[in-house]
């Protein structure tokens, strides 16, 4: 094998992988936009009739659905505008380097203990709070927008925040990395199906965000008292303390150390 043979093969192997890196991403964002998952089944469909025209010969049905696939793409840009929007934003906001901060163990679990002593007060006092928590894709569109604060993360504070009355009490409050950058931000809200007509602007706004996003939203309800965590475009309603605090110390550790876990437990094993 010669050397442009190799250099040819690695420039088609670059070429295969942006195009499912490409694939990945646009499926990924389907699979969290309502609205693009049902254009997505309604292209499905007119390529499915387009096939069926063809094979049996269906000349008026053949003739329009041939205008629709040429002028199709151009009449998609127009109407889902916001839903390419938000997909090419939630790009832009990936950092290349990785989230915010990389806990320490000891950071991680300091963190998640101020936040679940306060949740604790928080749901027993049935004060409504919403707390997002940024990973790797930046929330600084959110932060610009929003009251900062750059402070350590405590849960006197976090209660504070939150208390009724407060300015900032009806907004979301954003930490990044061990610090709580920000509060009174507004976020987005969902348009899932998904999600009971019960729950309300605080619920969807958590699920919105997490939609867009790769953040933790963690969210008390103020009727109930309840907690709720919005992760990865799902929302998990009703949990325990003992729930949020295990799952939180879960989605918070770095990847890296996950896979290095994993590795232990395989070589224990063996």
């Amino acid at each position: 094998m010669t050397f442009n043979s190799i250099i040819e093969l690695i420039k088609k192997l670059i070429d295969v992988l942006i195009v499912w890196l490409a694939l990945y991403y646009i499926l990924k964002s389907l699979r969290k936009n309502v609205k693009m998952v049902l254009l997505f089944k309604g292209i499905l469909v007119i390529l499915i009739l387009k096939v069926f025209s063809d094979i049996l010969g269906l000349v008026t049905i053949g003739f329009l659905l041939d205008y629709v696939i040429e002028w199709g793409p151009l009449a998609l840009i127009v109407i889902f505008q916001p839903e390419i929007r938000s997909v090419l934003e939630q790009l832009g906001r990936s950092q290349l380097l990785g989230r915010h901060k990389v806990l320490t163990v000891d950071e991680r679990e300091k963190m998640v203990y101020e936040i679940t002593n306060a949740l604790d007060y928080l749901r027993k006092q049935s004060i409504g709070a919403l707390i997002v928590l940024e990973r790797d894709n930046s929330l600084n569109d959110y932060i610009q927008k929003s009251k900062k604060i750059y402070a350590e993360i405590s849960s006197d504070l976090l209660i504070s925040i939150f208390f009724p009355n407060n300015p900032l009490h009806d907004g979301g409050l954003i930490i990044q990395g061990d610090k709580i950058t920000s509060a009174g931000a507004v976020f987005p809200t969902s348009d899932s199906l998904k999600i009971s007509k019960r729950l309300g602007t605080r619920h969807r706004a958590a699920l919105g965000i997490s939609e867009v996003t790769d953040c933790i939203s963690i969210i008390v309800s103020e009727e109930t008292g309840r907690l709720s965590l919005a992760i990865d475009g799902e929302l998990y309603y009703n949990l325990t303390l003992d729930e949020v605090k295990l799952r939180l110390l879960e989605e918070l550790r770095p990847k890296k150390e996950v896979i290095i876990d994993e590795e232990e437990v395989k070589n224990e094993n063996v």
